[in-house]
């Protein structure tokens, strides 16, 4: 698979809204046989297109309610630094999203705590890793548009 076709991307798209609908009810939607569908699927899977399936649990089923964005400098670019750096977030269950990123900053992390004072303890470990220099925090306030999916807003009853 060279190219990706409209039913492809359509295939794509739908999945990304609901990773749990069949070959058959994406073949309803975008009007091709069950088999196709199977196809293309399976195709766009083993070509890494999609990259796995899972559910995304709401912030009461993970017990995180207070997130965060949190940004890192490190002191030290060497590769023993970075590396340890990289394992010691790779073992924080807290940590939930991390990436490497140019700018005034080396790191950008999402994180989750039960609470704000776990969110601060969470933010001291961070800062005890070896060559952290500088970190900066951002509570989330509301999730508005996540995996380009766009969150309900409850309203007040």
């Amino acid at each position: 698979m060279t190219t990706l076709d409209n039913y492809d991307w359509k295939i794509l798209n739908l999945l990304q809204q609901n990773g749990r609908l069949t070959n058959q009810e994406l073949s309803q939607i975008i009007g091709l046989s069950t088999s196709q569908c199977s196809r293309r699927r399976i195709a766009l899977e083993q070509n890494g297109y999609i990259e796995g399936y899972q559910a995304r649990l709401a912030l009461k089923a993970q017990k995180r309610q207070v997130q965060g964005l949190v940004e890192i400098t490190l002191s030290d670019h060497g590769p023993e630094t970075m590396e340890s750096f990289h394992r010691q977030l790779s073992a924080n269950q807290a940590v939930l999203d991390a990436y490497k990123v140019t700018g005034e900053y080396d790191y950008q992390l999402k994180v989750g705590a039960h609470d704000l004072s776990g969110l601060n303890d969470l933010l001291n470990e961070l800062s005890s890793y070896s060559g952290v220099s500088q970190i900066k925090t951002s509570v989330i306030l509301d999730r508005l548009k996540e995996n380009q999916i766009v969150h309900q807003q409850e309203q007040p009853s």
